[in-house]
This record gives C-alpha cells, sequence and structure tokens, in this order.
C-alpha cells in the first residue's frame, strides 16, 4: 500500500494535465472522439495493450499481472460531458463553449489513467488481470453502459468484479462515501407531445389550446402521484422541460413536455407509468386535444453487491483511515454502471472533491468544479481496491 501512495504522488501531477485536458476540450455523448484519441495516446506511452471503438467511442485496456492468477476485475470511467455553459474562469476552462464536464467525467477518465501508470508498476505483485474501461454515453439514457454490454466488455476475459467511483462535491476531498445495496434510484424519461389548433390568442372560439391541456396534464399528474405514492423508498416524478413555441397573443399548435421519474420500487415504477398514461389520455379526450405520451425505461436501481462493497470499505480504511470512509444515504440521481452491475457484482462509490473550507458547487451545474488533490486519492484508492482484489479469493469478498 505504500508503494501505490508513493506512485500515486509520483503521477498525480500527469493526471492532473489530462483533466485538464479534457476539461479544456469536453465532448457530448457519442462523440468523444478527440477524447478517445487522448486516452489511446496515453495508454500508448505506458504501453498498455487496448481495443478501440467498442460500443461507438469507448475503449477497454488491459494491464496483466506477472503472478499466477486468472481473475479479472474490470474498472470503469465515464467519458461524455454535458451541454451547459462553463461561467467560471481558470486557465483549463472549456474551450467548447456550450459544453462542459460538469459531472465530473474528466476527472474520472484522469483518474483511471492514473490507477493504470500506478498498476502497470505493480504487475510483479499481482496475479490475474485488470480491465479498464473508458465508457461513452453515459449522460444519455440507455447509452454506453448498454452498448459495451452488448459488445461483450464483460467477457474476453470474464469479469469477475466491477468497480467505479463518481466525485461528489458533498464529500471533502481525502474521503469517499460508501453504501451497500440500492444506492442509486433507477430513471425513466417522460416524453409527452401535446397537439391542438394553434391561432390568434383573441380568437378563443378558434383555436384548441394545446398549452392550457398541458398544465391541466402536469397538475393532474402531481394530484395522483401526491395521492398515491408510497412513503417508502423514497420517489421523485418531475418536469423540467414545458416547450410551447408561441406569443402573448399567439397560440401554438403542438407542446412539448420532459421530465424523469426516479424510484427504488420497480412496481411503484410501473404505476407511475401507467398513472402518466392514463391521465394524459383523459385530459386530452375531456381538452379536444391529441396527446402522444412516451415513457422511454432507463437505468434500473444501483444496486451494489454487499461483498464487494465491504471489499471496498475495507481497503479505504486501510487507505484512508476509518474516519475518512462515510456512508452514505441513497441517492435519487442515476448511473448506468447500475446495468454493468446486473451482469456480474460489483461496488460504485463516491469520491470527494471539496477542499475543506471551499464552497461547494453541485454536479451539473455552470460553476461546478473539483479539488485536484482528489485525483491522487482516486487514483491511488482504486489501484489498492483492484489488487487486493485480484490477490484475494474473489469468492471470499
Amino acid at each position: 500500500m505504500d508503494k501505490i501512495k508513493e506512485l500515486a504522488e509520483k503521477y498525480w501531477i500527469q493526471a492532473v494535465a489530462l483533466r485538464r485536458y479534457f476539461h479544456q476540450y469536453p465532448e457530448l455523448s457519442a462523440k468523444e472522439f478527440k477524447t478517445a484519441d487522448k486516452i489511446a495516446e496515453t495508454l500508448d506511452l505506458l504501453n498498455i495493450s487496448y481495443i478501440r471503438n467498442v460500443g461507438g467511442t469507448g475503449l477497454v485496456a488491459l494491464v496483466q499481472g506477472e503472478l499466477a492468477g486468472s481473475k479479472c476485475v474490470a474498472l470503469r470511467a465515464d467519458m461524455d460531458a454535458l451541454p451547459l455553459y462553463e461561467i467560471k474562469e481558470t486557465p483549463y476552462q472549456s474551450r467548447h463553449k456550450g459544453i462542459m464536464h460538469a459531472c465530473g467525467h474528466d476527472a474520472h477518465i484522469a483518474s483511471l489513467l492514473g490507477t493504470l501508470m500506478i498498476i502497470s508498476n505493480l504487475k510483479p505483485y499481482f496475479g490475474g488481470t485488470v480491465k479498464a474501461i473508458f465508457q461513452p454515453s453515459e449522460e444519455e439514457c440507455l447509452g454506453g453502459a448498454d452498448a459495451l454490454i452488448e459488445a461483450c466488455v464483460l467477457q474476453q476475459p470474464d469479469v469477475q468484479l466491477i468497480f467505479g467511483q463518481h466525485v461528489t462535491p458533498e464529500i471533502p476531498t481525502g474521503s469517499i462515501g460508501i453504501r451497500a445495496g440500492a444506492c442509486m434510484a433507477s430513471s425513466d424519461e417522460i416524453h409527452l407531445t401535446i397537439t391542438g389548433r394553434g391561432g390568434h390568442a383573441a380568437l378563443s372560439k378558434e383555436v384548441i389550446n394545446p398549452l392550457m391541456a398541458g398544465v391541466c396534464i402536469l397538475s393532474e399528474i402531481d394530484n395522483n402521484i401526491r395521492r398515491m405514492q408510497p412513503a417508502d423508498p423514497p420517489s421523485v416524478v418531475a418536469f423540467g422541460k414545458f416547450l410551447a413555441p408561441g406569443k402573448s397573443n399567439i397560440i401554438c399548435d403542438t407542446v412539448e413536455i420532459e421530465g424523469t421519474i426516479r424510484t427504488f420500487d420497480e412496481t411503484w415504477r410501473k404505476q407511475v407509468h401507467h398513472i402518466i398514461k392514463k391521465v394524459a389520455e383523459q385530459v386530452a379526450k375531456k381538452m379536444n386535444v391529441q396527446v402522444f405520451p412516451e415513457i422511454r425505461h432507463g437505468y434500473p436501481v444501483l444496486n451494489n453487491d454487499e461483498k464487494a462493497t465491504e471489499h471496498v470499505r475495507r481497503c479505504a480504511i486501510q487507505y484512508l483511515g476509518n474516519d475518512k470512509v462515510i456512508e452514505l444515504q441513497p441517492r435519487m440521481t442515476a448511473d448506468d454502471f447500475a446495468l454493468y452491475l446486473q451482469e456480474v457484482p460489483g461496488c460504485y462509490y463516491r469520491l470527494g472533491v471539496t477542499a475543506e473550507g471551499s464552497s461547494v458547487h453541485q454536479l451539473h451545474t455552470v460553476d461546478f468544479d473539483i479539488d485536484e488533490e482528489a485525483l491522487k486519492v482516486g487514483m491511488g484508492l482504486m489501484s489498492w481496491v483492484a489488487i487486493s482484489a485480484l490477490n484475494e479469493s474473489l469468492s471470499a469478498l
């Protein structure tokens, strides 16, 4: 473990430089071409074998230990950015206007590359294989993970355990957050298209107003959800987009509404789908509009394996100290890492990235940034988690 800490210190500056490059040149889902080029360039310098264009722009790298062993542990980092305008002025501010790494995927890539730098120096100390998965399109509904699983990323060699980490501003640098079992919610997308008959707002008898129908649909959905949802586990039904492209005196023909469903209960999840479609159709009939409800089935609940989580917890206590390992509450956010966990056991934990005394800027906001000291923790701990797993009996984890 001391050797890992030394190597984390040694390669930290390189990890910071990589993180700043990815932050400066962010790319949206399924368009991570230059990001993949930079990852490949770095792997070439490290003399690490890899495969490109896996499930789109994804890469899979392999590091083989020199001791006897056939186990395989996978580590995953997501690659895509978000369509946001960054406002924080830094030397590494995004140069792609309207795109930024507001979810910290730049740090995830850099941390995993730093992990590979460490592990490639420690091949005489472990057996088996570390498989690094650089995944595109996490921010798209059923994007990257689904495509990579279809491309057999968990085979050849077969993965026995998978680990991932996600930056979290609510946790201070030097600490991690962890939870066994259900820790992140399922996520579905709601899309409602409502069509009426537009026209002059003053000629109310000549128009069929889809905007008012949309308002009624949202109100009725909210009333039904509040009345019927179980007290536990928690759930969210929220709408973030209402597009009615008219003017003060112009009624539009079509309204588009989008929202999200987050829950830990599969029965309630199905019930919400039914409520939304039923309410939309009832209101549409009453108000003489047409409605086209579509609910896109997204990520499942993210369930951390009990034994794999305990392994990460034990490694984190050894590497960071008992007081640096925080027990998390369930989060209503979602991540397609959940799809990997339906295939093989593993653990997704949270990496603290806020320096002591600094303001907390939330994920998916235009001023989000990280304390880059956290990369040292991220790459070191992930190396220790992977090597420890390979050197222990996986069946005992």
